[in-house]
């Protein structure tokens, strides 16, 4: 079993590589809000409240199809997409610990980076380093590269052509594969991916990754392929609470 100073360490590791890979991903936001109809200094308030790539991508995709007057369904489309989050704060809050203001703070950093990689670590220290690490870091990193696309978006020209999304994609199946060991979170993985790339042409942006936490959470919940094996042990100073994942 690692020490204490060892797991720390790979979280430091883990949160920092995230936030270098998914901050990175934040020029294309900026030079795509700026190409949507939106100021250089909208764009930055934008990713300073709203912190969240998917909403905001669903934001300024939809006001960039229809204007002013797609707004409505720009928030609704934004607002679906982090719905996901309430999930999140649910799952990170035994992590993140009791006090107002430090679940107030953590509230601004609950993603999907900073829960993944905090609950890849295996103790609740390295679990609240991650935590941290991957959420404070990544809004710093996100902020200033939105703010880099949004004034040099002309000069970067299309920002897809660098692949810089798929940076993002890596660093997620980085943390992922490690948990792909047992046949029923496969089973649930595969669920989940096939629904959510199944509805993404037909529902609006937001629904499908809804869908598809729902058929995640039923396979998961059903554990067909994984009646007969052993379930993977919580870290013990981790303080479940009862009704909560």
């Amino acid at each position: 079993m690692p020490d204490e100073h060892d797991e720390a360490r790979r979280a430091w590791r883990d949160g920092l590589g995230v936030a270098l890979a998914t901050s990175a991903y934040g020029v294309s936001f900026g030079a795509l809000a700026v190409a949507s109809g939106l100021d250089v200094w909208q764009t930055g308030v934008l990713s300073l409240l709203m912190f969240t790539g998917g909403s905001q991508f669903a934001f300024v995709g939809v006001i960039g199809a229809g204007g002013l007057a797609a707004v409505p369904a720009a928030i609704a489309s934004a607002g679906l997409l982090g719905v996901r989050n309430v999930a999140y704060g649910l799952r990170m809050s035994p992590v993140v610990g009791e006090g107002f203001w430090r679940r107030a703070a953590a509230a601004q950093f609950t993603i999907d980076e900073s829960t993944a990689v905090s609950l890849a670590q295996e103790s609740l220290h390295a679990r609240r380093i991650g935590f941290w690490v991957t959420g404070i870091g990544i809004y710093l990193g996100w902020n200033l590269s939105t703010l880099a696309g949004a004034l040099l978006g002309d000069v970067l020209g299309d920002v897809r052509a660098y692949g810089l999304d798929a940076a993002a994609a890596a660093a997620f199946l980085a943390l992922l594969w490690p948990r792909l060991r047992r046949r029923q979170a496969i089973a649930v993985g595969i669920a989940a991916a096939v629904v959510a790339t199944s509805l993404t042409p037909v529902l609006m942006p937001g629904l499908p990754v809804l869908v598809a936490a729902v058929v995640a959470a039923l396979v998961g919940w059903t554990n067909w392929l994984g009646a007969g094996e052993r379930p993977a042990p919580e870290p013990d100073d981790v303080p479940e609470r009862e009704g909560l994942p």
